[in-house]
């Protein structure tokens, strides 16, 4: 399988000298494309740290992170911006869609910020809404829907434009367990769609519906397994 993702030998520190926290203390990891993979650990385990380094929303202190081919380990914020638009497809806890847009409107806003014409951004994001669900709720606003609904419009907009990486923080954190399901199943639909899919999380249930399971704890990787129980 094709490499997408490479860490070598990663560090991330707080606060260097003696009352340094090793946030990260020399990670290797490998992520091929097309995997469905969960990364797990419990609260000050590294695996938010971790997940900022996928997701190119902050730099290591040292080691290195190549992701589709760029070494981005030390880029600036301007150029990590950049990256994060073209390659990442972010999914978070708290849905992060703004109150005041319809949700075909939430999801064509990363569109305009990629630069992407009117038209072709409208058929993208009818695409993505239809995707997950909701081709019958796209004038509706945030307020208008459940939170499984919202989280739904928010991995539209993370799909939209097919980014080789999509990045899902406790992406059913805030969900009651039927949505909980209906968002287990598009990602994994996702994945039979040949996309990549880095879960977070903190929760063994969740974790094991993934692939490849990897573990995180005091800043290092203490399992990395094939998840063959992972159901189909």
């Amino acid at each position: 399988m094709e490499e997408l993702i490479e860490i070598r030998d990663m560090c991330k520190i707080y606060n260097p000298g003696e009352n340094e926290v090793r946030a990260l203390d020399h990670v290797n990891l490998t992520i091929n494309r097309n995997e469905f993979v969960a990364i797990i650990g419990q609260s000050g385990s590294g695996k938010s740290t971790l997940m900022n380094m996928l997701g190119c929303l902050d730099v290591p202190t040292s080691g290195t992170y190549i992701l589709n081919g760029q070494d981005v380990s030390h880029l600036s914020d301007d150029e990590l911006s950049d990256i994060r638009n073209k390659e990442i497809g972010f999914i978070f806890q708290g849905f992060n869609l703004i109150p005041g847009l319809t949700a075909l409107e939430n999801v064509e806003l990363p569109l305009i910020y990629r630069g992407v014409g009117k038209k072709e951004r409208l058929r993208l994001s009818e695409i993505a809404l239809e995707k997950v669900g909701l081709c019958n709720r796209m004038d509706h606003k945030p307020s208008e829907m459940s939170g499984g609904q919202q989280q739904r419009v928010a991995i539209a907009r993370a799909i939209a434009q097919a980014p080789p990486v999509i990045l899902a923080d406790e992406p059913t954190g805030n969900l009651d367990s039927g949505s909980t399901q209906e968002i287990m199943e598009i990602l994994k639909g996702l994945h039979k769609e040949k996309r990549t899919v880095i879960l977070i999380t903190h929760d063994n249930e969740i974790a094991a519906r993934a692939k490849r399971i990897i573990r995180i704890m005091d800043g290092k990787i203490v399992a990395d397994i094939v998840n063959d129980a992972a159901d189909e």
